[in-house]
């Protein structure tokens, strides 16, 4: 299996991308990896190995590039010439860390669209008390979406997690105001009765209060709602620590107690960081394409592999595509 890289993309680029790429390459004899960048930074964090090879670039997308420009104009650019690697199927998958609307463009103009599937929908894993977590999509890919769009992305994340994360039957959740029928507005309303139509264990109508409760194993949304859930989830934690820390730093008894708890509080911090399950795939393209988060370290980055390989053995995309043909064809015949 080869996945590409874009190894200057993201906070601590290249030097966090280069060590969770070595990591993987240590630990699966199967995987290769193309590291896409400035080799010279690059060299500086790995040694040659005999799975890990380097296409030379100095050009790269930053935060302050508009996305779509920047995909067009800059072709040379890591995260760019890392798309045109799976197009060019010189790759199996691909992730980034850099600027997530460049990667969804890239994903859209080279990677390209799986047959069926209107609009791509960014995915991450977000926890859950229960350590199972749950899939949320869309999460920013698209912040106006239509009651297809969100049919489709039902269809995509019960797939996913009943192959890749091995629930079976997986819970399918359309995030809303309220948990009764008929609630929200015309686009959720519509959505609801597009869900039930699908072969999936769709659940109905779930609440955001409920979510890290594990109400459903797949929660569908706009682009726009999406996002704002998991940013204040992000949020939550980060402040939740932040709190936690100001008070155990309060006097020599806090302080004491904060050593005691020292591990319990890491173990803690791992199960509210979502990075921890890996990227947000971009589920609807004709290949993998994962988007690591921005400030991942080599730990997140190994996680990102981990889930990509996952992606590309259990042929995510490849059911993707076959469900969506039955969908079509028992839509048509209706």
């Amino acid at each position: 299996m080869r996945i590409a890289i874009d190894a200057m993309g993201g906070d601590h680029a290249p030097k966090e991308i280069v060590l969770g790429a070595l990591k993987a390459v240590n630990q699966f004899d199967n995987l290769n990896i193309t590291l896409v960048g400035n080799e010279e930074q690059i060299k500086k964090y790995t040694k040659d190995h005999a799975s890990i090879s380097i296409i030379h670039t100095e050009e790269k997308i930053t935060s302050d590039d508009e996305p779509v420009k920047a995909v067009r104009r800059k072709k040379k650019a890591s995260l760019v010439l890392m798309a045109n690697e799976v197009k060019s199927h010189q790759a199996d998958a691909c992730i980034s860390a850099g600027n997530t609307g460049a990667l969804m463009s890239a994903g859209l103009f080279i990677v390209g669209r799986i047959k069926g599937i209107d609009r791509p929908a960014l995915s991450p894993t977000l926890p859950t008390v229960d350590g199972r977590g749950f899939l949320l999509l869309d999460v920013g890919a698209n912040v106006d979406a239509k009651p297809q769009h969100l049919q489709q992305y039902g269809l995509m994340g019960s797939i996913y997690m009943e192959n890749v994360r091995k629930i079976e039957n997986p819970r399918v959740g359309l995030l809303n105001v309220g948990t009764e029928n008929g609630k929200g507005n015309e686009l959720t309303k519509k959505a609801f009765e597009l869900l039930e139509e699908l072969p999936i264990n769709f659940v109905g109508n779930v609440e955001a209060r409920d979510l890290l409760n594990g109400v459903a194993d797949v929660v569908v949304t706009d682009g726009f709602s999406g996002n704002i859930a998991l940013k204040t989830v992000e949020g939550t934690a980060l402040t939740l620590f932040s709190m936690l820390k100001e008070k155990f730093m309060v006097n020599t008894k806090t302080k004491i107690a904060a050593v005691l708890a020292k591990s319990e509080l890491k173990g803690l911090k791992d199960q509210l960081d979502y990075s921890e399950y890996g990227g947000a795939a971009l589920f609807g393209l004709s290949a993998p394409v994962v988007k690591a988060h921005g400030s991942s370290n080599a730990q997140a980055i190994f996680s990102a592999i981990k889930q990509t390989m996952e992606i590309v053995e259990k042929n995510v995309i490849e059911t993707i595509e076959s469900e969506v043909k039955h969908l079509q064809v028992s839509t048509e015949e209706e």
